[in-house]
């Protein structure tokens, strides 16, 4: 039955070849659409694998340093090397598909644009692309909503689509079951797309605009989930085994009374633990406190300790200042205010270096708090900004002003390399970073934390200043990420 099912998709294919392109110039906006969605997902110049590649206009829309396309017809491929002779393409049947039969290290980004619908063994297909994953590898899957079926059987009888064979019409569910049971770990699922004919103004904000909205977006023709390959930590031998080094960056402005603890709480990690304090124009003598205790400091070999004067403005310009002088392979923020404990940094350390996580966020919203740590109006103001990010991310977060955030120093400067998308307008460093995260397709996951409330000095927060700063840089990031 199988392969009866694979011989008849193959036929298809072979007979419908020189049409492809035809029918796809009368969906035109559809199929654009389609490669914004990739663009925005995939960094250009990255290497790129797309599995059932028809005639390759997805893979060159992407931009690849290395692009390679399979698919198992004959003549689909022949047109697709003949329009993009830089590009790679191969007949190979990807139930079938080996690491010896793509002569190719390994991928950043693996695309299944509409291919899920016409396989016979979707299990194999994404058992056999693990062998083509390294830990930054993302699997990219984008699929028809199956409530479009009528529709779509619909739009074929009156040769608005092209004619399709049999096909298998999979919810999200099943989608993320497939991952799950194959090895793959989601990290971002959306829906986008509901108005699949450009009419001027009605498109665009229907497509735009509209379609996001909650609710509604559960109509929309176009499904997609972002994955990535689940590595064990046993499995994991260059992360746990070799003991990554740590740098952890403690921004400080008029915290001279709790430098001593700084020094004193903070835990050996990883195989070297570096401390960057980069003190932001204080008008006690905090810079003074962390130069007698840097002389304090006697010579061990676990820590390495450095002190820097900021000149820019902000919390988020000295996480940059000290980050841009980090040695260590993980990258910490800690507070000088101390309402995250330092003796938690290990957990936090724990979740990156085992590969549970790639961008570990602090939550101090899941433990009790005392109104002295954070006042009701604090914690309605930091749920309400949880949600709002969620939504625009498209990944759940509990806590996004949790000023305690780990990420490898390699993903950081992924995102520095990136940051022109956004711009540079973060005073808070917070979101500079999970806006970064987002766009990389980052597996974020949350460590609770108990927050405790400072014992001394009163916070450098202006709470309804930035609160107004946060409400814009929501509605900049929507305009960006979630409505582009």
């Amino acid at each position: 039955m199988q392969e009866t099912y694979k011989k008849q998709v193959w036929q298809h294919f072979e007979e419908f070849a020189n049409y492809l392109d035809r029918w796809r110039d009368r969906n035109l906006y559809y199929y654009q659409d389609i490669e914004k969605l990739h663009q925005f997902l995939i960094p250009q110049n990255s290497n790129v694998l797309e599995i059932g590649c028809g005639t390759g206009e997805l893979l060159a829309a992407t931009k690849p340093n290395v692009g390679v396309g399979i698919d198992f017809s004959e003549s689909v491929i022949a047109i697709a090397q003949q329009k993009y002779p830089d590009l790679k393409f191969y007949v190979l049947d990807a139930e079938q598909l080996t690491h010896e039969q793509l002569s190719f290290p390994n991928f950043d980004y693996i695309i299944l644009s509409g291919t899920m619908g016409y396989l016979s063994n979707i299990q194999a297909v994404l058992e056999n692309l693990q062998a083509f994953c390294h830990p930054q590898t993302r699997i990219i899957i984008s699929f028809h909503n199956y409530l479009w079926e009528p529709l779509l059987w619909l739009a074929e009888k009156v040769r608005q689509r092209r004619p399709q064979p049999l096909q298998n019409w999979l919810a999200m569910p099943d989608i993320i079951n497939f991952l799950e049971i194959t090895g793959y770990i989601p990290i971002k699922q959306s829906r986008r797309f509901l108005f699949p004919k450009n009419i001027p103004i009605i498109a665009k904000l229907i497509n735009q605009f509209i379609c996001h909205l909650p609710l509604i977006d559960h109509l929309c023709l176009t499904h997609y989930v972002v994955a990535r390959k689940r590595f064990e930590e046993s499995s994991n031998q260059s992360v746990t085994s070799s003991l990554p080094s740590v740098s952890i960056v403690v921004p400080t402005r008029n915290e001279s009374g709790n430098i001593k603890s700084i020094f004193s709480r903070i835990p050996a990690l990883g195989s070297h633990t570096e401390i960057i304090f980069v003190e932001g124009n204080s008008t006690d003598d905090t810079w003074d406190s962390i130069q007698l205790e840097l002389e304090r400091q006697p010579t061990h070999p676990q820590f390495s300790y450095r002190a820097f004067k900021q000149t820019g403005k902000g919390k988020g310009d000295a996480v940059r200042l000290g980050f841009s002088h980090a040695k260590g392979d993980i990258l910490m923020i800690l507070d000088a205010d101390l309402t995250v404990a330092p003796e938690v940094l290990p957990q936090f350390l724990t979740a990156i270096a085992s590969g549970k996580g790639e961008f570990i966020n602090g939550s101090r919203l899941v433990y009790p708090r005392s109104d002295v740590a954070m006042p009701w109006l604090n914690t309605l103001a930091n749920k309400f900004f949880a949600s709002l990010f969620s939504f625009l991310l498209n990944q759940r977060l509990k806590d996004t002003l949790c000023g305690t955030k780990v990420l490898w120093r390699r993903d950081y400067e992924r995102i520095v390399a990136q940051r022109h998308y956004f711009g540079d307008f973060d005073p808070f460093g917070d979101f500079d970073l999970l806006f970064g995260a987002a766009k990389l397709n980052l597996h974020i996951v949350e460590v609770p934390i108990r927050y405790q409330p400072r014992t001394y000095g009163s916070s450098n927060i202006s709470h309804f200043r930035e609160g107004i700063i946060l409400l814009k840089m929501c509605v900049y990031a929507a305009r960006k990420i979630r409505f582009l």
